[in-house]
């Protein structure tokens, strides 16, 4: 698993993914990230990999 940035303009990214949920209800906003992180974990394909990240992300420290 790569905990390091590894994806190109992450900054550009973000730009999307705010502008993605632009005028969407709470509602909305949650499918999109649900059907997002499907598509994602389809790319990735294992079933290790997807478990590793899901430990870590529960693991990184609460930002407030």
């Amino acid at each position: 698993m790569k905990t390091t940035p590894n994806f190109q303009d992450a900054d550009g990214f973000y730009e999307q993914l705010l502008d993605a949920h632009t005028g969407l209800s709470r509602e909305q906003s949650e499918l999109l990230n649900a059907r997002l992180i499907l598509l994602l974990a389809n790319q990735i394909g294992s079933r290790d990999v997807l478990a590793e990240c899901l430990r870590a992300a529960r693991e990184l420290p609460q930002v407030a």
